[in-house]
């Protein structure tokens, strides 16, 4: 069956139909990863998003539920330039093609991506449709696609209640995440890992509770503290800053998540009731920009985002650069930065963009890019354990 994709600016591509049966419209974007594309599909982060692969063939190792990063696919539309329908891997629950499917996420294949990818980058990201509708009129469309916006994400990519994941050091070697069932349940539903983290020599944070909100967190963020030893609770978007600290956790995770930041007020407000307290705060992606917002900085859209494996941060303590996973459409505004009150911490190597704060005289810092990776790199893992090394002098000093 034919598809079309048809872009604001009047492009249309001509491909063929993918996917669940159904039309829509949504922000297209491009990704620059050449694997993870499931780890793509999960990222709460697309939520209100069509995404681009830009590498060329997808789906050729077909679909391992243990690798999804949620509980379902967010984006609203897939668009690859060659779909691979009989995938070799001995790991595969399914085809993407099935997944989609399951999933009602249509799409499109067989189209000039690099194309797409360079009208994106030149023209900036912009809306489009995905079509099945061989009589589609243009002029009847824009209009359309010119109107739509993302709107409030957070709250349809969040958990719906608070729960709780045990750190490594309290199980048996080869165990479960979780012996109870009424876990295992709410684990699933909620898109954790029911298998156990990797072991590691050191669990620096055995025992330490953190708090992780949830604004559309990927679940290796909770799995790579849950490897150090760390309790993790996971609460809701909307959960107040007084719930979470009457918790008295250890240390406050913000995660990553969609939209632009500045439509999360109500969070906003909160996030910076939490910043006023002494509790060490580590937050990525979008819980960096919001924590910036909270402290009264600015954040911008980015002409078309930061979206894949390959993306250089410099670390402007030590100089080294680390190649990062990224996702996002909008930045810190380090202009407007009230350097009192925190200083840049990383950049971008590419365009110079804020890629990291850290906060003047609190136990708190944030960056823009994904240590958790998945799919990517793993180069900046070790600020989890900058992280854990945070709570640790924190307690140092209460016990003193």
């Amino acid at each position: 069956m034919k598809a079309f994709l048809i872009l604001e600016d009047g492009t249309v591509f001509e491909g063929t139909h993918i996917g669940a049966d159904k039309e829509i419209i949504s922000e297209i974007v491009f990704n620059t990863s050449m694997a993870g594309y499931l780890e793509v599909l999960t990222d709460p982060s697309y939520a209100g998003q069509a995404v681009c692969m830009t590498y060329p063939l997808i789906g050729n190792y077909g679909v391992c539920k243990d690798d999804c990063e949620s509980r379902k696919p967010w984006p609203d539309g897939f668009i690859v330039r060659e779909l691979s329908r009989i995938p070799s891997n001995f790991r595969q629950d399914m085809t993407i093609q099935e997944y989609l499917e399951s999933n009602d996420v249509p799409g499109i294949a067989g189209i000039d991506t690099r194309a797409l990818t360079k009208i994106l980058r030149e023209k900036g990201t912009m809306n489009g449709m995905i079509t099945t509708n061989e009589n589609y009129n243009v002029d009847d469309i824009i209009p359309k696609l010119k109107a739509y916006t993302t709107g409030k994400v957070v709250e349809k990519v969040t958990c719906d209640n608070k729960y709780e994941i045990k750190g490594v050091s309290s199980l048996e070697e080869n165990g479960p995440l979780s012996g109870s069932a009424s876990f295992n349940k709410e684990a699933y539903e909620n898109g954790i890992r029911e298998k156990k983290p990797a072991l590691v020599k050191e669990l620096n944070g055995k025992g330490k509770k953190v708090a992780l909100l949830d604004l559309g967190a990927k679940k290796n963020i909770a799995d790579s503290l849950a490897a150090r030893g760390c309790d993790v609770t996971v609460y809701p978007a909307g959960t107040s800053a007084k719930a979470i600290l009457a918790d008295a956790p250890d240390g406050i995770m913000l995660s990553n998540g969609p939209g632009d930041p500045k439509e999360c007020t109500g969070i906003i407000a909160e996030i910076k009731k939490l910043y006023d307290s002494d509790v060490p705060i580590f937050a990525i992606c979008l819980g960096h920009q919001l924590m910036a917002l909270a402290t009264g900085a600015d954040t911008y859209k980015l002409k078309y985002g930061h979206r894949g494996g390959n993306h250089p941060v410099k670390d402007l303590q030590t100089g080294r650069v680390y190649i990062s996973s990224q996702n996002h459409g909008y930045v810190v505004d380090t202009d407007k930065l009230d350097k009192s009150i925190a200083v840049p911490a990383f950049i971008n190597v590419n365009d110079g963009t804020n890629e990291g704060l850290a906060y003047t005289g609190k136990n708190i810092f944030t960056v823009q890019f994904h240590p958790e990776a998945c799919p990517g790199p793993q180069d900046s893992s070790y600020l989890f354990d900058r992280f854990i090394d945070m709570m640790n002098k924190q307690e140092g000093m209460e016990e003193k």
